[in-house]
């Protein structure tokens, strides 16, 4: 979808519809919510809207926050996943692309008509991260610990930084010092 056709679209979406989604949810607005472009922001925005708009759920979509490190020896994936089964979670390495999918399920312990706000997200996820050929992918170590998933995925040693030793004066010099 083009941004030209952005007020087209914008008409097609029913009043209805969007004074149904705007009286059933109450959710904080962040200007760019990390998207990073419009066309991210528009889908978001919409996206958002026509999902809760239907009877079968009020919820958002979401994506976990993640952090990517590198140390001397490994790259480090930290994941947030709260309240998310680590038998649900899903971790596969397919042509240099790392896939976490999981689901954060809700939980149905009060009954969805008795909240008055919900702003966490639930439902599935899935991030997926190129990954450099300097890394050894079939060796990834995974984690979980409160909430935090952790990958590590060592590097190869060819990629690992080599410290060179710096020898004062030459080979040739030596040689030609001793010869005298």
């Amino acid at each position: 979808m083009g941004y030209l056709e952005l007020p087209l679209v914008k008409r097609q979406i029913p009043k209805r519809l969007m004074e149904v989604a705007k009286m059933r949810t109450m959710n904080r607005w962040e200007p760019s919510g990390g998207a990073t472009t419009l066309q991210e922001q528009f889908d978001r925005v919409f996206g958002n809207i026509l999902e809760r708009a239907g009877d079968e759920s009020n919820l958002t979509r979401w994506a976990p926050a993640v952090d990517i490190f590198e140390t001397e020896h490994e790259l480090v994936v930290k994941a947030d996943l709260p309240e998310v089964n680590p038998q649900d979670l899903d971790i596969r390495v397919e042509n240099n692309i790392l896939t976490i999918r999981g689901e954060r399920k809700f939980e149905n312990k009060v009954n969805e008509k008795n909240y008055l706000r919900v702003e966490r997200a639930y439902g599935s996820f899935s991030r997926n991260f190129s990954l450099a050929n300097s890394v050894k992918s079939e060796e990834i170590k995974a984690d979980y610990q409160d909430g935090v998933l952790t990958l590590s995925i060592p590097k190869r040693e060819e990629a690992k930084p080599k410290q060179i030793k710096v020898n004062v004066g030459t080979p040739a010099m030596a040689a030609a010092a001793g010869a005298r």
